[in-house]
């Protein structure tokens, strides 16, 4: 039976691309967030702004592709969607879960990042509209992280350091965990906030960035190895 589009290495390849792109951006918007810089923190949000595009973008490649995954037959055989679909629902698919609620993470960093471009002058309005979508695209990102570790897993938790694709997902999943801390640390309080909490939030979103870049590259790396295995 021939690959869909989506089912091919080069597809996986391109998507984890996007995922690269994201998080090299992110990076550097906690880096320039650190640093003196000339930038104002207008432009910094911008930065993060563009950076949560491509993740949403890969986000719902890798979702589309979930959703039209092969669905084995009676006889243990896999045969092919019978219609392509956009979004999908199949909740009992962990691969699914976890594609859904990392593209619904992106978004809500879409949300988190655009606001902070123009950010509200009261500390309520900053955790209302910055701190919130960004907190629930954290936690979706948890989900998310630990639903493909579970997926490639096949358990609650697994060792298997000789695989790249386990190190993809336990890699991922470290991102995510710092993503969180990063956004519990970012919030707002009615008083001024010492100046070192910022600096911890920046600093764990730069390593979560860090995680996923490197997730990214493992997955690039295997898909670009399977294709070349293939064509020999």
């Amino acid at each position: 039976m021939a690959l869909r589009f989506w089912q091919s290495p080069g597809y996986d390849a391109g998507t984890a691309g996007f995922f690269a792109v994201g998080s090299l951006l992110f990076m550097l918007g906690a880096a320039l967030s650190l640093v003196a810089n000339p930038l104002t923190g207008t432009q910094i949000a911008i930065v993060f702004f563009l950076g949560s595009i491509p993740f949403t973008i890969g986000g719902f490649l890798q979702n589309f592709q979930a959703a039209n995954a092969t669905d084995p037959s009676p006889a243990g055989e896999h045969r092919p969607a019978r219609r392509v679909r956009l979004v999908g629902w199949r909740p009992g698919s962990l691969t699914w879960l976890s594609s859904v609620t990392q593209f619904a993470g992106t978004v809500a960093f879409n949300v988190n990042t655009f606001d902070a471009i123009y950010p509200g002058i009261g500390w309520y309005d900053r955790d209302v509209t910055i701190w919130v979508p960004g907190m629930i695209g954290s936690v979706l990102f948890l989900i998310s992280g630990y639903t493909a570790f579970m997926a490639t897993s096949h358990g609650a938790w697994s060792w298997r350091p000789a695989s790249r694709d386990w190190w993809s997902v336990a890699v991922n999943l470290l991102g995510c965990i710092f993503f969180m801390t990063a956004a519990v640390t970012a919030f707002v309080p009615p008083e001024r906030a010492p100046a070192w909490i910022a600096a911890v939030a920046n600093i764990h979103l730069w390593l979560g960035g860090a995680c996923f870049l490197i997730a990214a590259l493992l997955t690039i790396v295997g898909r670009l190895s399977d294709r070349r295995g293939g064509a020999g």
